[in-house]
């Protein structure tokens, strides 16, 4: 927002000086994402700028490592891994958190504000708590280093960003549609399927597409609950960092990267689409 012409000398040094802070803390937190990507297309097995790099030589570039990264066993088998665990828990998370944010939407729910927190508290408690405590729990029924495990594991993770993104797009929701719709001859079945969910889609996308960054990101709880077979990309990538020292992890954080700002693009675009379907203005 442009300052207005009767702006006091003080108002346009905080202007400015606010703008070189919100500069300041961006290029803090998006400085490593700068010598990442680029040290990806090293054509040495470095993690530092060479030479030829820093002297922009085309022979100092190559796309080795995103070729190691593709024809690798162990790395596709990781990434598909990731691939599985990751939709199949955003499923069950997106069904479960949605159903859950309309229960708690309801005037008549009883004890919203316990129910809530114990449905948040996966975002809460220090993932290294929850890990242990999955560990422990699904030792007793055997789903320890199966992908089943893992999968019901990155759901409980991924339910309360579903759950607060559907709630939060549910506080604009006007119930006089539901009850207009049963007026009309509309079963409960329909009434949801022909008018909430049409309403409420931004947010369970929203909170479906968190669910899923968050179950393709995950490290500590995969490290406690999967076994060799369920090894997921973030796995490979700490194991790599461990026991050998590759830029190949680098093009793995690259093409991560890449996806993770290629799902929040689509983020924004959700929030102000329902931003736009309650009529607010931005």
């Amino acid at each position: 927002m442009a300052l207005p012409e009767c702006a006091t000398t003080g108002e346009k040094v905080w202007y400015v000086v606010f703008r070189v802070i919100c500069a300041a803390i961006f290029l803090f937190l998006i400085g490593p994402l700068l010598i990442i990507i680029p040290l990806s297309f090293n054509a040495e097995p470095y993690f530092t700028f060479t030479p030829e790099m820093l002297s922009f030589d085309p022979a100092g570039y190559s796309l080795r490592w995103y070729e190691d990264f593709f024809t690798s066993d162990s790395w596709q088998a990781a990434v598909k891994n990731s691939v599985i665990v990751a939709i199949a828990s955003t499923l069950l998370a997106t069904v479960l958190g949605t159903i859950a944010a309309l229960g708690l939407s309801s005037r008549y729910m009883p004890y919203k504000d316990v129910i809530m927190a114990i449905l948040i508290s996966p975002m809460i408690v220090p993932l290294i708590i929850s890990a242990a405590a999955m560990f422990f729990f699904f030792s007793r029924f055997q789903l320890t280093q199966t992908y089943v495990g893992v999968i019901l594991a990155h759901t409980a993770l991924g339910i309360p960003f579903v759950v607060i993104t559907v709630t939060a797009t549910l506080s604009g929701f006007d119930h006089s549609l539901t009850r207009a719709s049963a007026s009309l001859g509309a079963n409960p079945v329909q009434t949801f399927f022909k008018v909430v969910l049409p309403l409420v889609t931004p947010g369970v996308i929203s909170g479906a597409l968190f669910a899923f960054i968050t179950s393709f990101d995950e490290v500590v709880v995969v490290l406690f609950i999967a076994g060799p077979e369920q090894t997921t990309l973030p796995i490979q990538m700490w194991s790599g960092i461990r026991e050998e020292i590759s830029p190949t992890i680098l093009a793995a954080a690259t093409l991560l990267v890449v996806l993770s700002v290629a799902l929040l693009t689509t983020l924004e675009f959700l929030r102000r689409r329902s931003a736009r379907m309650r009529g607010i203005e931005e």
